[in-house]
């Protein structure tokens, strides 16, 4: 095949809708899940939700004026993509139950050769569209629980919360959301924290109907909303490159914070003690309130073993518990497609990298010809949608693609002095920023202690630069006799 996309989430139904719309059809996806939805389809937790605006959540060539909420549920977003991908035409190009077991590059055939769970693909390109938020982060802690242990990423329906005594584990996004869903279900409920988090109010609302049927009959009306909360969070984006920002917007979360809990000895435990933005910036109205209920104790600690149907903190705390579940993230810098993924001696990606994902553009690869990652190494912002960054790779991955299909070129790498110098220049500007100098450690730092997650720049310069496929800064092989 011309090219196989690894992945139907948002990025693989986004590549192969801009696939089909560059006129490239020899493609295929490959899901190894049942349907596709990626981390969409997988957390279904209670109250799952997303933290970016409805409308700049969502492709900018396919608009939503149908969402229900300012900040859309689990199931609209899932929705969402399926109902893309068949408007787009791209389901049928969709393979679901197939699994990328191993890919390597043949540099005599100048072919991705790939083994899957149903046999052996060949590809001249190979887009790799698995995301940072697919495999969960399950934490190593000694000991043996009697009851339930799942992570909020494979939540366990099978088990009725209601009357139980519930430990969660973590406290960073997805225990925002899933916390105060099953708080007023259990008897009792203990959150091991090991870091406090920064929580600011969430200006979610439901959208009347009539505002929808204003979306759907004049569509420039959602484009305008769309800006301006792309501006919106822009100007939050700010803070992130100018730290003395974002201690001034922690006034608000601080007023937050004390709106909510009146007990002086829980608000000092769930006060923290960094800046605003060097962890990931998480919202909600009714974290904090459920956290101050009287079935909830927090402890303030790492979960150090289980016991039994006992958890024990890290601080001697000792609790008994009939649940445990894990709110503890996911792999976003130990990508498991990196121990997937070979170049030409049988070197993984993982051996590249250790530990450290370095890409071009959070793109490219220099010794992986014909290969591009989709939000890839330092593209996070913790700001702005995952849609702009993803769409901006989209329109470099296809110019690339698209020019080694119409030029007859069998290959494309980019070359090592251009990604060790993009490499350089991020790192050298993530210096001043909120992620490097507020004061704590996060999933952004590797196991290197290096931060390859963030984008240390604006979105608009992300769209920018991300965006433009510049063949110099690639070694282009010898044209292929057959041109197409």
């Amino acid at each position: 095949m011309d090219v196989v996309v690894v992945g139907a989430g948002a990025s693989g139904i986004g590549a192969a809708i801009r696939l089909l719309q560059a006129g490239i059809t020899d493609f295929t996806v490959l899901e190894k899940s049942s349907e596709p939805g990626g981390t969409w389809r997988d957390n279904t937790y209670p109250g799952c939700a997303c933290d970016v605006p409805s409308a700049l959540y969502s492709y900018s060539f396919a608009p939503n004026p149908s969402w229900t909420r300012a900040f859309a549920g689990q199931a609209e977003i899932r929705s969402y993509l399926s109902d893309t991908a068949s408007r787009y035409g791209v389901t049928p190009y969709i393979r679901c139950g197939v699994e990328m077991l191993r890919a390597q590059w043949d540099a005599s055939a100048q072919r991705w050769l790939l083994e899957t769970s149903e046999g052996p693909l060949e590809a001249r390109v190979l887009i790799t569209a698995t995301g940072p938020w697919h495999q969960p982060l399950i934490p190593s802690i000694p000991g043996a629980f009697d009851g339930p242990v799942f992570h909020s990423s494979r939540w366990d329906h099978s088990v009725d919360l209601s009357g139980l005594r519930v430990a969660v584990v973590g406290s960073g996004a997805s225990a925002v959301q899933f916390v105060p869903a099953i708080q007023p279900l259990v008897s009792s409920l203990h959150l091991f924290q090991r870091t406090a988090q920064w929580v600011l109010p969430k200006p979610d609302h439901y959208v009347p109907g009539l505002e929808r049927w204003v979306f759907r009959r004049f569509p420039l009306a959602q484009r305008v909303l769309r800006r301006l909360e792309y501006l919106g969070m822009e100007a939050l984006g700010l803070g992130f490159r100018h730290p003395w920002i974002m201690r001034a917007v922690q006034r608000v979360g601080l007023l937050h914070l004390r709106r909510s809990v009146r007990s002086a000895s829980l608000r000092a435990a769930l006060t923290p003690s960094y800046t605003l933005g060097c962890k990931r910036l998480l919202m909600s109205n009714t974290y904090y309130p459920s956290l101050a209920q009287s079935n909830v104790s927090v402890h303030p600690s790492a979960v150090a073993e289980f016991s039994g149907n006992r958890v024990i903190g890290a601080d001697g705390t000792s609790v008994e518990a009939d649940v445990v579940v894990l709110g503890t993230g996911f792999r976003i810098l130990d990508l498991p497609v990196a121990t997937k993924v070979y170049d030409a001696d049988g070197r993984s990606l993982a051996d590249h990298w250790q530990g450290s994902p370095q890409a071009y553009l959070g793109t490219a690869v220099a010794g992986f010809p014909n290969l591009f990652n989709l939000l890839g190494p330092n593209l996070g912002t913790g700001h702005t949608s995952a849609f702009m960054i993803l769409e901006a790779q989209l329109d470099h991955v296809l110019g690339a693609v698209s020019s080694l299909l119409d030029r007859g070129w069998s290959s494309l790498d980019v070359r090592p002095e251009v990604q060790a110098s993009f490499v350089a220049e991020v790192q050298e500007a993530l210096r001043g920023t909120v992620y490097e100098t507020g004061g704590c450690a996060s999933y952004y730092h590797d196991a290197n202690g290096r931060n390859s997650f963030s984008w240390p720049w604006s979105t608009r310069r992300l769209r920018k630069h991300v965006a433009h496929f510049d063949p110099a800064a690639y070694t282009i092989s010898a044209p292929l006799e057959v041109v197409r």
